[in-house]
């Protein structure tokens, strides 16, 4: 039986199998973009398109007509699945994705009273979708930082390595290199 995150140490995976995971997982979060983002495109078939369409006219400033932010939103959306799918300009893909998810969770400031409007305050189908995005957000921040070079260690396999990069050597060695340098 695996104790917490030890089943997922690196070493377990090859090279090819953790590109393997990280090519699928944004296969999969960019299919969720595109099939959202495709929705947004035609009139009455998102569940959030009035919701869409007031964020935008309120954080534009009523400068972007609801018309016209509702399809940049679904051309932003589609833009981001198709970056996450093809894996190109994986970068800008997720910087993108960060600058749709704080329009995206805004709505929780500006229309939280209609998110969460339900008997004791439970999320509406509109809340349930904003949720949604807290998924979407962690998944981007993996993504993110996998890109970077992060990866998950367990606590122990984490103490195991510190120790063997600064293990100190016996003092038979250490004499011995003292005195090569010397000479």
């Amino acid at each position: 039986m695996h104790t917490s995150a030890s089943w997922i140490h690196p070493s377990s995976f090859s090279p090819s199998r953790s590109r393997t995971i990280f090519a699928k997982s944004c296969v999969s979060l960019g299919a969720v973009f595109l099939g959202f983002g495709l929705l947004k495109f035609f009139p009455n078939l998102s569940p959030a398109q009035d919701l869409v369409t007031r964020t935008t006219e309120v954080l534009s400033f009523g400068l972007v007509p609801a018309g016209m932010g509702i399809v940049m939103v679904a051309a932003l959306e589609c833009l981001i699945g198709l970056g996450l799918i093809s894996g190109r300009y994986l970068r800008t893909t997720l910087l993108l994705l960060g600058f749709q998810m704080v329009g995206a969770m805004s709505p929780l400031l500006l229309f939280s009273g209609e998110l969460f409007g339900g008997p004791f305050h439970a999320p509406t189908l509109e809340g349930q979708y904003i949720i949604k995005d807290v998924v979407l957000i962690s998944a981007g921040l993996v993504l993110g930082a996998t890109l970077h070079g992060g990866r998950i260690v367990s606590e122990r396999v984490r103490r195991a390595e510190d120790y063997t990069r600064y293990a100190v050597r016996p003092a038979e060695s250490r004499r011995g290199e003292a005195a090569r340098v010397r000479h």
